[in-house]
């Protein structure tokens, strides 16, 4: 459950300072010539250093004396100490040097396990609808390929289509044991777009039940939270509107709120009552500031130009609910 995250955040919540303590703090002449630093989510951590015998003969110490203090010890299976080249895998995801080139790629036991989740589903239903299938299958699909949509995966997500491809194509010709090929072909996959493959069937309602295919997900860098960005601090707040704008830009779900917004407003900027149109381009303001406690549901938020949300945020004014101005 939820409860274990924070249990680890709180037991592990102050080794980044004695590491820092010990090694000097980011970005001063100390941490440069050790190169210690500290990552971790929840009860998984990584620290790097500049060489193996002092991650062996400093680091290492100081973390198991620090967990010995709370009654806790490292996992030895788990606990590696590596070279960047060969390696190392971290939130189901594998971080390696290729020559001068550092790449993140999903990890083979992060592949492994995924494959092996989708193979008992589709082994597990040799009887259901095809649609019924599909309607297992794409959220599997859709949450892992959406997971590992930041990193470098357009080729394990290649692969992943070939596996899953294999199998329904097994699973089809099992249930129609003396159907030739083709008909089977024919009767589960479909031509969708420019691919001629896909795994699909008609719902009792006649709408079309098409299998998602991981290579479709658009690969989508992350941009980095600046480290000193407070979501609780006045002086962040635009900082944080902008981040969920472009949040919203690239998600079907964003992109339909904001449409919901646009419709609201009568595709009018409530501060200069001009159209807002893609030429202008939008900003998301939140009306109850989200350091004071707003909160992102559409009845918090307008849309205004970039400009005209500019001026707001440096004014300092703030604006009527959006009750209040179809009041007025």
């Amino acid at each position: 459950g939820i409860i274990s995250p924070v249990l680890a955040n709180l037991a592990l919540d102050g080794l980044e300072e004695v590491l820092e303590t010990h090694f000097g703090k980011k970005n001063t002449k100390a941490s440069y010539k050790t190169k210690v630093n500290y990552v971790r989510y929840a009860d998984d951590f990584v620290i790097t250093g500049i060489s193996k015998e002092l991650l062996e003969e400093e680091v290492l110490p100081l973390v198991e004396a620090f967990m010995a203090e709370r009654g806790l010890e490292l996992s030895a299976e788990k606990t590696v100490v590596t070279h960047i080249n060969d390696g190392f895998d971290f939130l189901g995801q594998n971080i390696r040097k290729y020559g001068d080139k550092l790449l993140i790629k999903p990890s083979h036991d992060n592949l492994r396990s995924f494959l092996k989740k989708v193979r008992d589903v589709v082994k597990g239903n040799k009887t259901v609808p095809a649609w019924m299938l599909v309607d297992m299958l794409n959220p599997i699909i859709r949450g892992w390929a959406n997971y590992h949509r930041h990193v470098v995966a357009k080729e394990t997500f290649n692969y992943v289509d070939y596996r899953i491809w294999k199998l329904l194509w097994q699973w089809c010709k099992r249930r129609h044991l003396n159907r030739r090929k083709r008909w089977v072909r024919e009767k589960y996959f479909r031509r969708a777009g420019k691919r001629s493959w896909v795994f699909s069937d008609v719902y009792p309602g006649g709408k079309i039940a098409a299998l998602l295919y991981a290579n479709d997900m658009k690969i989508q860098r992350h941009t980095k939270i600046k480290a000193e960005a407070n979501p609780y601090d006045p002086m962040d707040e635009h900082y944080f509107e902008k981040r969920m704008d472009y949040a919203w830009k690239i998600s079907e779900y964003g992109q339909r709120r904001v449409h919901k917004l646009w419709i609201r407003q009568f595709k009018r900027c409530p501060m200069c009552n001009q159209h807002i149109t893609f030429e202008t381009g939008w900003n998301t303001h939140h009306v109850h500031e989200r350091h004071k406690g707003g909160s992102n549901k559409l009845e918090n938020l307008v849309l205004l130009h970039p400009n005209c949300h500019r001026q707001l945020h440096q004014q300092g004014r703030r604006l009527a609910p959006w009750s209040e101005l179809t009041k007025a």
